[in-house]
């Protein structure tokens, strides 16, 4: 029984040293999102079919993590969409008063008091706007310190939101990798399964040609 202990061990000890292996050398994409490990030989992860279920639950628990995240960026594209318009309406406006400095009559204009009431006024000539920034906070800016920070945001926006489209396709294909890696160590423990089966009953068809000790 000793030495069969012994001749097990070294196989499981190369195969954690291929996950660690694996774990240690695995890539992140540019945000730090990390690659998911492509099974090519399912040997590397399992030995036996005692390795089997903790190794299907390490892999489902990755694809679980690459969801979440997903989730989380589909909420952020979400609000950058909504976000986006704004700032860009926001930036229009400051460039139009930027426009209209100099022009000694005033503009005409409407402004919103709510979502169904609107209010007709004359805007003089300013170097001067007010902007909100959230949380109830409204400063003041010089108009081309508004324009700037307004174009600085709109730019941030932007690069956020290309950001976020590439890392969902990036889990996307994450998680293809993960799900195609659970297949691959189901369908090895099937075949396993298999040939234990096959064992047992040429085992057993062994001993029935050879009959009853003694007979």
């Amino acid at each position: 029984m000793a030495t069969s202990k012994k001749g097990k061990e070294p196989a499981a000890a190369a195969a954690a040293a291929g996950r660690n292996q694996v774990a240690a050398t695995a890539q992140s994409n540019p945000r730090g999102i990390p690659y998911a490990p492509f099974v090519d030989k399912v040997e590397d992860y399992v030995t036996t079919r005692a390795d089997v279920e903790p190794t299907l639950r390490s892999f489902q628990e990755m694809i679980a993590k690459y969801q979440f995240m997903e989730q989380n960026l589909q909420r952020r594209v979400t609000g950058l969409k909504d976000k986006m318009p704004d700032i860009q309406k926001t930036l229009d406006t400051v460039r139009f008063l930027k426009l209209r400095k100099d022009e000694p009559e005033p503009i005409e204009t409407t402004f919103e008091l709510n979502e169904t009431l609107h209010a007709k006024a004359k805007i003089p000539p300013t170097d001067e706007v007010y902007i909100w920034l959230g949380a109830n906070v409204m400063l003041s800016y010089p108009i081309d310190e508004a324009e700037e920070l307004l174009s600085s945001k709109l730019k941030a926006a932007k690069q956020s939101m290309s950001n976020c489209e590439e890392d969902l396709d990036f889990l996307r294909e994450q998680i293809t990798t993960m799900e195609v890696a659970v297949a691959r160590v189901y369908n090895w423990d099937v075949v396993q399964k298999r040939k234990e089966k096959e064992e047992e009953e040429k085992s057993k068809d062994k001993k029935d040609k050879e009959g009853p000790p003694g007979g």
